[in-house]
């Protein structure tokens, strides 16, 4: 792969690690849906919500994102 084009270097690696984050913040949308769809759109009375946002958090999942998952749930 390493070639003479440092662009073509950058996507292979770049490609790799948004697939896993992509695979990563789709699990966590679902979750938060879910969970939103459970309990209620309030982390704070929804423990299973808190939890998502937390996991989402840790991710550096966009806030934006998680609001988006949360209604859709709702």
């Amino acid at each position: 792969m390493s070639g003479h084009s440092k662009w073509a270097n950058i996507q292979h690696k770049k490609g790799a690690n948004d697939k896993k984050r992509a695979s990563i913040f789709t699990k966590i949308i679902r979750e938060l849906s879910v969970a939103a769809k459970i309990g209620g759109s309030s982390a704070e009375s929804n423990p299973r919500l808190r939890a998502a946002i937390l996991k989402a958090k840790e991710a550096n999942m966009p806030k934006d994102t998680m609001e988006k998952a949360i209604k859709k749930g709702a």
